[in-house]
């Protein structure tokens, strides 16, 4: 799937394609309304996400002349605008869905999946391992019956792991990616999260791993 991401800041918008892309995701950036709409005329993508106040064109003007156009490209609103009015206003030209500033990047993942379903061919909501199934919607994690419910933190580690198992992160990476890049967090903090994901794999009796290598860092293994 490939995105659009139009953000005039420019760290702001090196965060948001560093995150689609360790998600799977083709992203291309722009910092300004009218590239904006010169790329998303071009019919090469499957979302757009995009913020409100940009130069040379705001993003309600991008939305509103590229449905005027006929195309109907499924679009997140990202913007620090969150006042009710701008909301309805950026709704009322097409936009499918108004995500504001600050945000988390579980949530942000999820909305952009809820958007792209209006494509044939989307992120799946699941992602399944050895019988054990992540809900990328709920945040849930079920097996044999059983299901836990795993807080923001957990679930963005746990959908790294599951997503490619047998592959290890380090710490590092694992801060990087959820934390974000400026994040000042202790490398015991990921400990915690790891260590309450186990706990609840293991209340479940699920047939999955969190180990740890010394010199490459966590992965996850089904159990035999």
């Amino acid at each position: 799937m490939r995105l659009l991401v139009a953000e005039d800041d420019a760290r702001l918008l090196k965060s948001l394609l560093y995150i689609f892309k360790a998600n799977g995701y083709t992203a291309d950036g722009v910092e300004n309304g009218a590239d904006a709409l010169d790329y998303a005329m071009s019919g090469e993508y499957d979302g757009f996400v995009c913020d409100v106040m940009m130069p040379e064109m705001d993003g309600f003007e991008v939305l509103s002349r590229l449905r005027k156009s006929g195309v109907s490209l499924p679009t997140l609103f990202l913007t620090a605008r969150a006042d009710v009015e701008d909301r309805v206003r950026g709704l009322d030209v097409g936009a499918d869905d108004y995500l504001p500033k600050p945000f988390s990047q579980a949530e942000l993942l999820a909305r952009v999946r809820a958007m792209l379903r209006r494509k044939e061919n989307y992120t799946p909501d699941l992602v399944t391992l050895a019988g054990v199934t992540l809900n990328r919607t709920t945040f849930e994690l079920s097996f044999g019956g059983g299901t836990k419910a795993l807080g923001g933190k957990e679930f963005q580690i746990l959908e790294m792991l599951m997503s490619s198992p047998g592959a290890a992160f380090s710490t590092e990476r694992l801060i990087t990616h959820i934390w974000g890049w400026d994040a000042t967090v202790d490398t015991g903090v990921v400990w915690v999260h790891i260590s309450n994901l186990r706990k609840k794999i293991e209340a479940l009796g699920a047939p999955i791993e969190i180990r740890f290598s010394r010199g490459t860092g966590y992965f996850l293994e089904a159990r035999v």
